[in-house]
């Protein structure tokens, strides 16, 4: 089992009142897997995908990734772990402003001391077909190159993880199904397991499990009973070596 809670429990304080996040939650996702995360604004679905990707702990409960007990990890393990095991796709790409789609992509690289830089990068670029786009900063790009930037940059460590929060959110439908078509292709031809919040039932499609919140409880965890196929850009032949 990849990833595994335990009565996860998450609670803020809010003046003199607690507000539940996510009350005494139960899932499993194995190696491998597409799921999607849903629910209404407020629902914590995001909360949860913090708690996933170790940006923050649990009040109470456990949270086990691939056989470790994250809940008791110091900051150095948890940052350990976020570098190496889990790459981050965010709705507002993040990414620095004054600086190039190559160098955003660097920038793991150099907080893990990795070897091979350059070919690294210039392979995670192509692999979203940005072998056009490498030099340009953010403010060249459109929005669904800036999200393919991330993607790069989220790859760029060989992650077994994409922790993915509303990546189409601020993207057309078309250029929302040409992201799904990435996240696809990393699922399904290197076995990336991918967890996706997203808002949208119709993207909920593309991935193949639907866990539902709604007042941080799990309501429904379900399968995609037919799940949709996005489009398939070709991808340079190289783009995965090195």
């Amino acid at each position: 089992m990849l990833i595994e809670t335990k009565d996860l429990t998450k609670t803020y304080r809010m003046g003199s009142e607690d507000v539940h996040a996510l009350c005494n939650l139960n899932i499993q996702i194995d190696t491998g897997e597409f799921v999607a995360i849903m629910g209404p604004s407020g629902s914590g679905k995001s909360t949860l995908m913090n708690l996933l990707g170790c940006l923050d702990q649990p009040t109470t409960g456990e949270y086990m990734l691939d056989g470790v007990k994250v809940s008791s990890l110091n900051d150095n393990q948890l940052a350990a772990i976020r570098n190496k095991k889990i790459g981050f796709v965010f709705q507002s790409y993040n990414l620095l402003p004054r600086t190039t789609a190559y160098d955003n992509v660097m920038i793991p690289l150099i907080y893990s001391g990795s070897d091979n830089r350059h070919n690294r990068v210039v392979a995670a670029l192509k692999s979203v077909n940005l072998a056009d786009r490498i030099y340009h900063k953010p403010n060249e790009l459109s929005g669904g190159e800036q999200q393919r930037v991330a993607i790069a940059r989220a790859l760029i460590n060989n992650p077994s993880i994409i922790m993915a929060d509303e990546p189409t959110g601020n993207l057309d439908s078309k250029t929302g199904l040409e992201i799904m078509g990435i996240f696809q292709r990393l699922n399904q031809n290197l076995g990336i397991t991918v967890v996706f919040v997203t808002h949208s039932e119709e993207i909920a499609e593309y991935t193949r499990r639907v866990i539902r919140l709604h007042d941080g409880e799990l309501v429904s965890d379900a399968p995609v009973t037919n799940q949709r196929i996005a489009p398939q850009p070709e991808v340079a032949k190289d783009a995965h070596e090195n």
